[in-house]
């Protein structure tokens, strides 16, 4: 049971960790992806880097979140430069009609010509809108006209139904051609940065733009998270086991719990004390280790306290005409001598768990179902192991049944042959005699 419990700890890690970790995204599914802000990658990534995007020529300076590409070269300084719009300088080759949006089409996908006189020559960076193809052509594309670094702005959620938020640019292809950075933003952000630049009275080879500096924050969790989740894959199936086994364990000791006695129920039960002649009784909850134990004789083990055959009592002739001496009744301890009419549980002889005859000294306990054990086992045995009867399985914590109820004589009864005495039967007496069964047997016809 135990080796399941493992197994299906280990399973449900794996299936957990399997769930929980970016997976490399099929070429069929690069489209959708890239077309999704809702998509599964969108905040597994996020646990990385954060970049923000400052124009910096504004007082005081504008600042828009941003997230780095998971292609390109890392932002590891800061990235200064003029922001200027592909769209400002460039048209598409193949004269594709764009959707009309709020703003200038700038979707910066290939393939881009030059038009007009005006083209950047100094470290610039490029503004290009999300839409129509892959993140990582729009920014081969701008590497290919000259930019340092690449801003792609989101699209309008009015007309995608996409909610404005940041999103994590990937490669579906091979991008180890690509050398420059390239980061997200937001579509509102894009807006307002495009409705700066237009407004701008800075101009770089005749084109309006802005000073732009790109930073970027790693996250300690990047480098981190790795080792954890490694530790982590490691120690939670064994952490699961160990807890599985320490609920196991707690369950089986309630249970175990249940089926002991109470310790103060075990010492509340009668006790007794062979003398050799009789019981000495004791009620429950008095002191066991306060009654000293009996010295037995050297010689006078089977005899008990009685005086040996065939040896003279000598008394004296002032003890002979002395009176007996008075027992004081409150020190006195009933002791039952085997001479009087006893009940068949007082005539046991040996204890039914070491299986020892009783001797002269040693203390019994009486449990409610009337049978007697050595005081130090029984106890042992329903306080540690079990609260029933080693003899007759009855439960120690349950009140004895009540005495069997002795039906009044009838005329019919009296006239039968009447059984043995009560006082004279033992537990080989049969319940019928022989004159009794003759007596009830009906004649044959």
């Amino acid at each position: 049971m135990h080796l399941g419990l493992v197994s299906l700890s280990y399973i449900s890690t794996l299936l957990f960790f399997s769930l929980a970790s970016p997976v490399e995204p099929q070429p069929h599914d690069v489209l959708f992806a890239a077309k999704s802000d809702r998509n599964w990658f969108s905040w597994t990534w996020a646990w990385g880097t954060e970049s923000t995007v400052t124009v910096v020529d504004r007082t005081p300076a504008v600042s828009f979140a941003s997230r780095p590409a998971a292609f390109g070269a890392e932002i590891t300084d800061p990235l200064l430069g003029y922001v200027i719009p592909l769209s400002s300088f460039t048209v598409p080759c193949e004269g594709n009609s764009s959707q009309r949006t709020s703003l200038p089409e700038n979707s910066g996908c290939p393939d881009l010509c030059l038009s007009g006189p005006h083209e950047p020559t100094e470290t610039w960076i490029a503004l290009v809108q999300r839409g129509k193809c892959e993140f990582v052509k729009k920014v081969r594309e701008a590497q290919r006209l000259g930019a340092k670094a690449v801003v792609v702005g989101g699209e309008d959620p009015d007309i995608t139904g996409f909610p404005d938020t940041l999103v994590n640019m990937y490669s579906p292809e091979d991008s180890s051609d690509i050398n420059i950075a390239a980061t997200y933003i937001k579509f509102s952000d894009y807006s307002e940065l495009y409705t700066l630049i237009s407004r701008s009275n800075t101009t770089h080879s005749g084109l309006r733009t802005l000073t732009l500096v790109i930073t970027a924050e790693y996250s300690a969790w990047e480098w981190y998270s790795p080792i954890i989740t490694f530790v982590i894959i490691l120690l939670l199936p064994s952490a699961l086991t160990f807890i599985t086994l320490l609920i196991h364990r707690i369950r089986a000791s309630r249970a175990a719990q249940r089926d002991r006695a109470p310790e103060d129920v075990v010492r509340n039960l009668p006790w007794r004390v062979w003398t050799g002649t009789g019981w000495e009784k004791h009620e429950g909850g008095e002191d066991v280790n306060s009654v000293p134990d009996v010295v037995v004789p050297e010689g006078d083990i089977e005899e008990g306290l009685r005086p040996k055959d065939n040896v003279p009592i000598h008394v004296s002739e002032a003890d002979a005409g002395a009176p007996p001496p008075e027992e004081d009744a409150s020190t006195s301890i009933p002791v039952t001598s085997p001479s009087e009419n006893q009940p068949w549980f007082e005539s046991q002889q040996e204890c039914a768990i070491c299986l020892c005859e009783f001797a002269k000294g040693d203390k019994v306990r009486v449990l409610p179902c009337h049978h007697i054990f050595h005081l130090h086992e029984v106890d042992e045995w329903l306080i540690q192991r079990k609260k029933l009867c080693p003899v007759c399985k009855a439960d120690v914590t349950q009140p004895p049944p009540p005495p069997p109820i002795r039906p009044y004589p009838t005329p019919t009864s009296q006239a039968l042959p009447q059984a043995a005495p009560l006082a004279d039967a033992t537990e080989r007496t049969p319940l019928l005699s022989t004159d009794s069964r003759e007596h009830n047997e009906l004649p044959r016809s």
